[in-house]
């Protein structure tokens, strides 16, 4: 009985998952609400396409009135007016169909830009989506291993203090050293709190970017990543980012988008044609006279049939200056749409400047942090001999083992940096 309460536990709490960075963005690019948002614009510009392209169909409308008729009426075997009760039956079927208005045309091009436009912010979502992710991915990393080197710190010092304790009984070591270490593991617990938070803080700002309400998911790194060597050296290296980027691309298709709504505006001064036809036919019984004959219905369904075609054609002549403001107001966004240009890549130029200037610092970084790393181990080894031989008193190694760890972390850090650095850059160098 207990092994399928346990089994039905496990099946309520799936184990826990590990995502590395990769998996975590391709969650993100996909299930997103601002992804799915932008998803779902896409689908409306193929509506708003589908319905310009109806405007240039006909309509076609058909109907039944069926009405009576209490007091003065036509008498229609004499043709006479009098004081009759009639039942009117009618049937019609009508069709309509502009046959040029130069709206319709440009509406379906407007619909076109709509869609391309959004596509790309589509694109411009997903990348502010995963830029995020990247960013609070690494600071978790950070964070975690920040909060590792101090356990390892801990955990070393509690050895430490037994081992010096034993030291102390036999009296190879003074009773301070006990003290000093003691005193140094009190402030390492006070670090550890606040570095457990800061790392709790940080997956949850992960959690939050991925759209996760659940903690369900483990974030690690990828144990074969290797740096990267980026080529900055092009002369055209951030005017290429910027051309390919989604944002770019997207108020380009705006600023397209709303010159032609210049067109559309001015299309009212134009004047179009039009084209309807219609076919009815009615019927028509007297009532409470049994004395006037009345025509069958087949007959009179055949008898009283009616067709018409007409064109029209209208002229705008003068529309209060409605017109001539909606084509002003037109021009004005189109001048708007160029500042939203000015200022994207404005922003897009810094952001992908920074990238680069933070990529080549955190890889010269990495580069002294590596080669300082091996003296740094042997300093400590060095140390740790010293010390269980006697001729290192216990703060000062603590302060070695300390500096040894920090050397660790740096180490992991700056890669973590340069590897981050270069994510970025390659979100923006996917463009579409």
């Amino acid at each position: 009985m207990k092994n399928l309460i346990f089994i039905f536990f496990v099946g309520l709490f799936p184990a826990q998952q590990s995502w590395n960075l990769q998996q975590c963005l391709d969650y993100a690019a996909a299930h997103h609400p601002l992804v799915k948002q932008a998803t779902v614009n896409i689908r409306k510009n193929d509506h708003q396409i589908a319905a310009s392209k109806g405007m240039l169909l006909p309509s076609v409308e058909a109907g039944i009135n069926h009405s009576y008729s209490f007091g003065s009426s036509i008498n229609q075997s004499n043709n006479q007016r009098e004081v009759l009760n009639t039942q009117y039956d009618q049937f019609i079927a009508q069709a309509n169909i502009e046959l040029f208005n130069w709206r319709n045309y440009v509406n379906i091009s407007l619909s076109k830009l709509n869609k391309e436009t959004s596509t790309y912010k589509l694109k411009k979502a997903q990348n502010e989506v995963k830029l995020n992710v990247i960013q609070t991915f690494f600071i978790y990393q950070n964070s975690k291993s920040w909060l590792d080197v101090l356990e390892t710190q801990i955990s070393g010092i509690e050895e430490q203090i037994k081992r010096t304790e034993k030291e102390v009984e036999i009296g190879s070591r003074s009773k301070s050293d006990i003290y000093d270490i003691k005193a140094n593991l009190g402030t390492l617990q006070e670090q550890w709190v606040t570095a457990k938070n800061q790392r709790d803080l940080a997956k949850i700002n992960l959690l939050n970017a991925l759209v996760l309400t659940q903690d369900s998911v483990d974030f690690v790194m990828n144990n074969e990543e290797t740096l990267p060597d980026e080529d900055f050296d092009q002369s055209d290296f951030t005017k290429r980012l910027l051309e390919i980027n989604p944002a770019y691309q997207a108020v380009v298709a705006e600023i397209k988008a709303q010159e032609k709504s210049v067109n559309l505006a001015g299309s009212a001064y134009l004047p179009t044609l039009n084209g309807s036809y219609s076919w009815s036919t009615f019927y028509n019984k007297f009532l409470n006279k049994d004395n006037v004959s009345t025509v069958s219905f087949s007959d009179q369904f055949t008898q009283n049939k009616n067709q018409s075609l007409s064109f029209g054609l209208n002229i705008p002549v003068f529309n209060k200056f409605q017109v001539k403001n909606n084509v002003e107001i037109a021009k004005l966004n189109v001048i708007n749409s160029n500042y939203d240009k000015e200022l994207i890549v404005n922003n897009l130029t810094q952001s992908i400047n920074s990238i680069k200037a933070q990529f080549l610092n955190a890889q010269e970084k990495y580069s002294l942090l590596e080669s300082n790393f091996e003296n740094q181990k042997l300093s400590f080894q060095k140390s740790e001999e010293k010390y269980k031989e006697g001729l290192m008193d216990a703060y000062t190694f603590f302060v070695v083992r300390n500096n040894w760890l920090q050397a660790n972390y740096n180490l992991i850090s700056s890669k973590n940096d340069v590897i981050q650095q270069t994510e970025l850059l390659k979100v923006l160098k996917s463009g579409l």
